[in-house]
């Protein structure tokens, strides 16, 4: 009561929160504006005037009246029309209206009792939340395009008459002096029919009953009350019944640095040019794998880029495929018996994506399965086994090199089927090329999960092969060695001898190791000096590094990369030490110093077992 007089001064007829006041005191509902933004006859001397134009007159009346205290600069939100950017004011105005508890509470019903699942599970609140407390919807719009609001008004009457069909006279009067209603319908209205009347709706068409209600309906969460939640209440409504079992929600897609694309903003990422430069199947499996169901997912052309790299990949692995086959490789009949340790290893990796791949997609988590199949086809099928199957393919025994291309070709075609859903394109062109049983990818059988083929053990061993190229391979890199350069290498086996026996010829391709040079024993006894060492579940490889390596230089080299690691290190601990900066500077800054200190003195560690591996 101290802040000014203790009077509210409200605008029913132009506020909308003023509106509700006014209709709970019953206040008049007084309306002073045209639908041209000029002042009608209720705006006194300003009738007539712009809306602009009277604020100034009137304010300047005011001066003139001596009635202006003060004058001060306040921020207030001022609503704007998006496509034009004209200033809004709110206007009563005549319109159309739908009641809407009865079929809210359908929905409301549908949801609770389980007939409607949505996902994620959160959004059962919003749902809730929006539909417990809904109000009469507005139906009509003022709008030049739309389905015509199906009403007639008398002009001797003044009768309104609603129907089906368009009346020849006013069933009051008798007149024939019936004018249709200007207004069409809102265009939530006309999409919340969407799921049946596409099938014939009012008839009952064989496709209505085939396919009403639907198995699922996807969309973003933005649009849940908008058109989702008006499907249920219509199909409920004028069908009795659900419109579909499921509401998978997706996020909204921002750009890479997680803004709202706007035009205003200039970060606005077109499909069109993005499809022309990278290809539809790289952005559809960008935004297929991107994201989670109903987060945000931030889109970078970096990352699109990547996955046009992965469908060159699909493309390069059949090609290399096709140039090989001679002869029959169908795969109706799959070997089964006497399988290498890579064949066995290959198969089961696919039979466990293949599981892993449906237990996901009837958890709804899309972009983690196709995540999935990215990393077996590049990681699994196109890095390890294509390059394992060179040793058959390019050997001397046709019955190896015919039961490795039945195994490369079956792998292929079933990968091509498990992406076909997220790189459709590429995958059905691809398919063409290969071996295959159907005319068309896209109605080829979906892959069935053989657990007959899940070998475990194949897996383990393989992945301790792996593992120890993978050293081998690192330690090349780390010591500059020639790609070109055969090394030598010793391996203390222990219980795997036999296993890494049989595999020399591996080591030799993939790790490019002297089979002439490769020494391998359940117990070497010494073990050479001045060796790098790669230790994978008890089995430790040694590289000699006299002969491949200057170990004078390579000493002195790392002895100064030690020295600058270990002076970065003692700046950082010294700014960390610092309580002033630790207090002052902002969490994410502190966060990142702290972070740089932990990667320095991984990298220190690492350069200290190489120095103590040269001494």
């Amino acid at each position: 009561m101290e802040f000014g007089t203790g009077a509210l001064k409200i605008t029913p007829g132009h506020d909308p929160n003023d509106y509700e006041i006014g209709l709970k005191h019953e206040l008049p509902i007084i309306n002073i504006m045209n639908k041209d933004a000029t002042l009608n006859e209720n705006a006194g001397p300003y009738a007539g005037l712009d809306r602009f134009e009277a604020r100034k007159k009137l304010w300047a009346d005011l001066e003139a009246a001596d009635l202006v205290i003060k004058t001060d600069i306040h921020t207030m939100t001022v609503p704007r029309s998006q496509r034009g950017g004209e200033v809004i004011e709110p206007l009563v105005s005549t319109q159309w209206f739908a009641k809407m508890d009865e079929p809210a509470a359908q929905a409301l019903t549908a949801v609770r009792e389980g007939q409607i699942k949505i996902v994620p599970e959160r959004f059962g609140k919003i749902w809730e939340h929006w539909l417990t407390n809904i109000r009469d919807w507005c139906i009509s719009r003022q709008l030049w395009w739309g389905h015509r609001i199906p009403a007639w008004h008398c002009e001797d009457c003044g009768d309104i008459i609603v129907a089906r069909e368009e009346p020849d006279t006013c069933p009051s009067c008798g007149s024939s002096k019936l004018e249709r209603d200007p207004d069409v319908l809102d265009t939530w209205f006309s999409s919340g029919l969407w799921t049946f009347s596409t099938l014939g709706w009012p008839d009952e068409t064989p496709d209505l009953q085939r396919f009403h209600p639907t198995t699922m309906m996807e969309t973003g969460y933005d649009i849940l009350f908008f058109w989702v939640a008006r499907m249920a209440m219509m199909s409920l409504s004028l069908r009795e019944e659900i419109p579909f079992e499921t509401i998978f929600l997706h996020g909204l897609v921002r750009d890479e640095k997680g803004q709202k694309m706007s035009k205003t903003k200039g970060n606005v990422i077109d499909p069109l040019e993005v499809m022309d430069a990278y290809g539809t199947d790289a952005l559809r499996f960008t935004l297929l794998t991107g994201s989670t169901p109903g987060n945000d997912m931030n889109l970078s052309i970096d990352r699109i880029a990547s996955n046009r790299n992965f469908a060159n990949k699909l493309w390069n692995t059949a090609r290399f495929l096709t140039s090989n086959i001679d002869g029959d490789v169908s795969t109706s009949r799959m070997p089964r018996k006497d399988l290498p340790l890579p064949d066995r290893w290959i198969l089961s990796r696919l039979h466990n994506l293949i599981e892993n791949v449906d237990r996901l997609f009837e958890s709804y988590l899309y972009g983690e399965a196709g995540r999935q199949i990215y990393d077996f086809v590049w990681g699994e099928y196109a890095d390890w086994y294509i390059e394992i199957s060179k040793i058959a393919l390019y050997g001397e025994d046709k019955k190896a090199r015919q039961r490795t291309l039945k195994i490369l070709t079956y792998v292929l075609d079933q990968s091509l089927r498990l992406l076909h859903p997220y790189v459709p394109y590429v995958t059905e062109e691809i398919w063409q090329h290969i071996p295959h049983e159907g005319e068309a990818l896209i109605i080829a059988r979906w892959p069935k999960f053989d657990k007959s083929r899940v070998d475990p053990e194949a897996e383990a061993q393989m992945a301790l092969i792996m593992e120890l190229i993978r050293g081998i391979r690192n330690i090349r890199a780390e010591y500059d060695v020639q790609p070109g350069r055969k090394v030598a290498m010793l391996i203390n086996s222990g219980e795997f001898a036999d296993l890494l026996d049989e595999r020399k010829e591996l080591f030799s391709r993939l790790a490019n190791v002297d089979p002439e040079q490769l020494s391998i024993a359940a117990d070497l006894g010494e073990v050479p000096e001045q060796a790098a060492t790669v230790t994978v579940s008890g089995v430790t490889a040694y590289l000699p590094l006299a002969g491949l390596v200057d170990l004078e230089a390579e000493m002195e080299r790392l002895k100064k990369e030690f020295e600058d690691v270990t002076s970065r290190i003692e700046r950082t601990e010294r700014q960390l030490s610092n309580e002033e900066f630790v207090s002052k500077a902002p969490d994410h800054i502190v966060q990142r110093e702290r972070d740089k200190l932990a990667e320095l003195q991984a990298t220190r560690d690492a350069l200290q077992e190489r120095i103590n591996g040269l001494n």
